[in-house]
């Protein structure tokens, strides 16, 4: 019987070896925009508190319980006494939808629970259950309300009437939740010693988080106060890696980059190793809806926000 060749042997290990470094499961995947984008809000009309030089800023995109869409964000520079931030909404009936309707005022600050005057900042929206969670900002603290129909929230104060949960020096704001197996991870950005960092807390129950660990700062995106803004981290499911986007610049040189680690609680700390992509854009969400991926960022203009879908391709 005629041995097999020891040169057709290695010759198949290493063809074996190049489909797994080609095709395997390892392989980076970036996002990327799939199409144009459509305009979902604009510069509202906010009565006596409007400004020329207001802009809808940070946001946050869900579907209410009557399985409308509805879109808060942030409006900043308005005629708002302090901080001159307010929370505004719009609505519609499919996420595709353009130029959804606007529905007015939605929130702002309450000082009479230890809010800053007019510093209302980035709500985003968790559904669990029945309940929709509100996260947000308050400018120094990270705050909760709660509501059944995904479209009034009613404030969560804390033992001492306030409704700050945490906060981690100046500037603690930018929540977004995600649950990994049996804890719910918030993650936000705050700015001790005027340095940008993105910390993570844990929780069981929502309401009770963990002390802080910093997940992501430094490296190409910087060390300044904007450097790890709006962070936001996504399961991309066909790769088991975690995603984080972080942005570092708004409006017409708008920019965030996008990071991927296995691990959750470590997307790069001072080093670029989880670093994949940069991307144009603004104050990223990704939103997913009946099987399909989309990104939500700011107009160039910071006059409003855009939806697009999203894919994810090899590196």
């Amino acid at each position: 019987m005629s041995k097999f060749p020891i040169q057709s042997l290695l010759f198949l290990m290493l063809l074996g070896g190049l489909s797994r470094n080609m095709f395997g499961t390892d392989q980076v995947l970036v996002p990327q925009i799939d199409g144009d984008f459509w305009q979902v809000a604009g510069d509202p009309d906010l009565g006596k508190y409007t400004s020329p030089k207001q802009q809808p800023v940070d946001f946050g995109i869900w579907q209410a319980a009557d399985g409308t869409w509805q879109l808060w964000s942030c409006i900043r520079s308005t005629l708002v006494p302090g901080r001159t931030r307010l929370f505004y909404r719009w609505q519609a009936d499919k996420l595709t939808d353009s130029n959804w309707t606007p529905m007015g005022i939605a929130m702002m600050a309450d000082p009479n629970f230890g809010e800053r005057e007019g510093g209302l900042q980035a709500p985003f929206v968790l559904k669990e259950g029945s309940d929709y969670y509100m996260f947000y900002g308050e400018w120094q603290h990270i705050a909760v309300a709660m509501s059944k129909d995904g479209k009034t929230f009613a404030r969560q104060l804390m033992p001492d009437g306030k409704s700050g949960m945490f906060g981690d020096g100046a500037g603690t704001r930018d929540p977004m939740v995600i649950k990994i197996k049996n804890l719910y991870n918030i993650y936000y950005t705050a700015t001790p010693d005027h340095h940008g960092v993105d910390f993570v807390r844990t929780s069981k129950d929502l309401m009770h988080w963990s002390s802080p660990e910093k997940v992501a700062f430094g490296g190409d995106a910087g060390n300044g106060p904007s450097s790890a803004e709006c962070p936001f981290v996504y399961y991309e499911k066909t790769s088991g890696y975690y995603y984080l986007l972080r942005n570092q610049i708004y409006g017409k040189d708008a920019q965030f980059k996008v990071y991927r680690s296995k691990d959750p609680l470590d997307f790069g700390k001072d080093n670029d190793r989880d670093l994949v992509e940069t991307m144009p854009f603004a104050a990223p969400e990704i939103i997913e809806s009946e099987g399909k991926t989309y990104l939500a960022v700011l107009l160039p203009s910071l006059k409003g926000i855009q939806i697009a879908k999203l894919k994810w391709v090899p590196k």
